[in-house]
């Protein structure tokens, strides 16, 4: 632009820390151009309390101060000079990639249901008592329907949970094929109780409450065949 003062953004220096913005990386710049050094370290912990307003998400972090301290650093280039509570970070130490984590090459053949319950129906098999087993037996099952649920909503097989169940545990597992499975929670050895569903009439009348009809007092009070009528009369001696 031929406006003096005028620039865009991106004829700028980049911002090296984002969340601070570009007023705070001015800021730093012109700490190198104090040349006292108590009055530089005066004017760096001025700015590091101004970091902490632009970026107050820092605070959740147990040793924020230090990496405000290196956030400083950072931002200066390398080349600031003041009295830190805290050593200055190392520019090879920050342009040093981390390890590779790596990935796991663990093979799921029931990927579905997740490792974790594989691994807890492969110990709950090796179990010699045979009424903890097979309460075992149907609460794994209630997870594993739960499991099923989160791939396929529409159409659940407890067959084949019951099928899958057993051929993972090797036949230690066996539930009966007539057993309806719970996926909503535990109950007494795995069965669901059978529940009439209720019918839209029913509902609509167990949400309306009975209006509790209230005596009309004045019109009693006005009826020459109500007891309390006559008595009222001989009160005031009409009758």
């Amino acid at each position: 632009m031929n406006k003096a003062g005028l620039t865009y953004n991106t004829e700028k220096e980049q911002i090296v820390i984002s969340e601070y913005g570009r007023c705070i990386q001015e800021m730093i710049k012109k700490l190198s151009e104090i040349e006292d050094r108590r009055q530089r370290t005066d004017a760096a912990r001025y700015i590091i309390s101004v970091m902490v307003q632009m970026n107050p998400s820092i605070k959740q972090s147990s040793d924020y101060e230090h990496k405000l301290w290196d956030h400083l650093y950072i931002i200066s280039g390398y080349t600031l000079d003041v009295d830190s509570p805290y050593a200055p970070p190392r520019p090879e130490m920050q342009q040093k990639k981390p390890l590779h984590i790596g990935y796991q090459n663990n093979r799921i053949k029931y990927g579905h249901y997740g490792q974790y319950l594989i691994k807890m129906i492969e110990a709950a098999s090796k179990e010699e008592n045979d009424e903890i087993r097979e309460m075992l037996a149907y609460s794994l099952a209630g997870q594993m329907k739960r499991c099923y649920l989160e791939w396929n909503k529409n159409v659940v097989n407890d067959q084949l949970i019951i099928d899958d169940l057993k051929r993972i545990s090797n036949g230690r597992l066996v539930i009966q094929d007539a057993t309806k499975l719970n996926a909503n929670g535990p109950t007494p050895m795995g069965k669901v109780p059978q529940q009439q569903p209720r019918q839209p009439q029913q509902l609509l009348q167990q949400g309306k409450k009975k209006k509790k009809k209230m005596p009309n007092l004045k019109a009693n009070m006005n009826n020459p065949n109500n007891p309390a009528y006559k008595k009222r009369m001989q009160e005031l001696g009409k009758m």
